[in-house]
């Protein structure tokens, strides 16, 4: 999965027909359904994604700061980091994602949740959440800058991309348990496990 990834970051043969202006709106699309599944879906029923999202999330639980601060605060040291093995391109367009990500959480963060039926919350949410990221993703940016951290520490260690990114995830994962409760906690894993079989489906 996490190869596919790596490879539509650093791939600038790929939908090469798209304007950046294009690119843009895609990713503009792709960014605010996410932020939709995250405020009006997931975070007020507790339930967390993995990656800075998930960090994030976690950070506005205990700080009552909104979330999208720090989605900003905690990505964009990532991309710049990134920049000289990902490219200008996507370091633009990840920063307009995050940017993007960060005021339509701010924006929605005043409503309701839609619903808090589990079923409901992990399906939907997980799969509108899947659509925005892999929208995202296959127009040259990204919304988890843990991804760029782990390509980053893969070059230079025997652990792979993946590896770095569940270790990752399940301190993530294992620190909702102490902070929202087991139920939560698995339903988060449900969500995640469902965002991640669309973004597989998107990328292909």
């Amino acid at each position: 999965m996490y190869k596919k990834r790596v490879s539509y970051y650093n791939s600038y043969t790929r939908s090469a027909y798209i304007s950046i202006n294009k690119r843009l709106l895609y990713v503009f699309c792709g960014a605010s359904l996410v932020g939709v599944s995250l405020q009006l879906l997931l975070v007020k029923n507790s339930v967390i994604d993995g990656g800075i999202v998930g960090l994030s999330i976690i950070l506005s639980h205990i700080t009552s700061i909104e979330i999208g601060l720090f989605l900003l605060l905690l990505n964009t040291p990532f991309f710049i980091l990134g920049y000289s093995y990902l490219g200008k391109r996507f370091l633009i367009l990840s920063l307009f994602a995050i940017t993007v990500l960060s005021f339509v959480t701010h924006f929605f963060e005043p409503f309701s949740s839609l619903t808090s039926n589990p079923l409901i919350v992990i399906v939907i949410g997980g799969i509108t959440l899947g659509l925005g990221v892999g929208c995202v993703i296959r127009f040259g940016g990204s919304l988890d800058g843990t991804e760029v951290l782990a390509i980053l520490i893969s070059k230079r260690t025997p652990f792979s991309i993946g590896e770095v990114v569940m270790f990752f995830n399940l301190f993530i994962f294992g620190s909702s348990i102490f902070i929202f409760g087991l139920k939560e906690a698995i339903f988060s894993l449900a969500t995640f496990f469902i965002a991640y079989k669309t973004i597989d489906f998107i990328i292909k």
